[in-house]
């Protein structure tokens, strides 16, 4: 008689634990900062959403601040951190498309700049949903 195999538990380690928290850590310190500074130059925020022609920007605005602040915040300390994972990877993806949009632009430079900011928001991106697949660690609130 066949029987089916279980996997086994998943065993976290201390390295991969602490890994995952300096990982988690690691992202969240692009984001912070960055929400709070568009939380402190809220006007300035909404005029370079307006200059991109997007609709809403007081809306935008607040969203980005809630995203990067509140939700960065959140999963830095591993609150849900699957889900606030997955809020700042589509948050971060999209942010790319939006704002560095390198295929419109006709100047080499901005070409250039815009090229490897949007890259970077795909990797970035990328990092987050490795958090949303694997978890926090143990080292979070959720000690998942």
């Amino acid at each position: 008689m066949n029987a089916i195999a279980t996997p086994a538990p998943a065993v976290h380690t201390n390295a991969q634990d602490l890994a995952a928290l300096v990982g988690r850590l690691l992202l969240a310190s692009l984001f912070i900062p960055s929400g709070f500074s568009k939380l402190t130059g809220f006007s300035g925020t909404v005029g370079y959403i307006a200059s991109k022609g997007l609709p809403l920007p007081e809306v935008g605005a607040a969203i980005a601040i809630a995203v990067e602040l509140g939700v960065g915040i959140l999963f830095a300390i591993g609150f849900k951190a699957r889900w606030m994972a997955l809020i700042l990877a589509i948050f971060t993806l999209a942010a790319g498309i939006l704002f560095h949009n390198y295929w419109a632009l006709s100047d080499a430079a901005q070409i250039a700049m815009n090229k490897i900011n949007f890259w970077k928001n795909v990797a970035i991106s990328g990092g987050f949903l490795m958090a949303y697949a694997f978890g926090p660690g143990r080292y979070s609130v959720d000690k998942a």
